[in-house]
């Protein structure tokens, strides 16, 4: 070892292994085959695609479909590592493909040729009908004009969510997103006066 001269910090003598010490090289754990591929992953990206699409039907199919587009190119050879991180890819893929074929498309209206309206029950009216309109009244003069607008629009008009967002000169997803706030902002005030 060299000594230091003054004002000289001394040099650290580099770590040597010994002549018995090796590296440690940790095997790759794999799944045995794909039913614990599917068993051990099958809960994160069924939650992943609830928390993006929000509903339980959605979320099953995406799931399923996740599953389905990794069988071909995925090893089951491969680490657990890997596997795990090509199915959230696999699952952003599925995702950004049900997003694009979804969006821009009405799904907030019910073609009425397909739908045999005596399946349904009418229901129960609990108040007078012709406080209706007044309700409605009160309700929309309580919102904002955007939210007053998206359901004036949506609803008294008749307009699909297209033409309403072309009249209010925004995005088909941002009528969307106007709706619901506006629906749940009414039917919180609605709450508050049967209080």
């Amino acid at each position: 070892m060299h000594a230091a001269s003054p004002g000289e910090r001394p040099r650290a003598e580099p770590d040597r292994p010994s002549e018995n010490s090796r590296p440690t090289v940790l095997p790759t754990a794999a799944y045995a085959d794909w039913d614990a591929i599917y068993s051990d992953n099958v809960g994160r990206i069924y939650r992943q695609m609830f928390a993006k699409v929000g509903n339980r039907p959605d979320a099953e199919d995406l799931t399923s479909q996740v599953f389905l587009d990794a069988m071909g190119p995925l090893r089951t050879t491969a680490s657990i590592g890997e596997v795990r991180s090509y199915l959230l890819a696999t699952a952003r893929t599925v995702l950004a493909r049900h997003w694009r074929n979804t969006l821009g498309h009405q799904v907030t209206e019910i073609d009425l040729d397909q739908v045999d309206l005596d399946d349904f029950a009418a229901p129960a009216r609990t108040e007078d009908p012709g406080q209706t309109p007044e309700r409605v009244t009160t309700l929309l003069s309580a919102l904002s004009e955007r939210h007053r607008m998206i359901l004036t629009l949506r609803f008294l008009r008749g307009y699909s969510i297209r033409g309403a967002a072309a009249e209010l000169g925004v995005s088909v997803a941002n009528a969307k997103v106007l709706q619901h706030r506006a629906l749940r902002k009414a039917a919180g005030l609605d709450q508050e006066g049967e209080a």
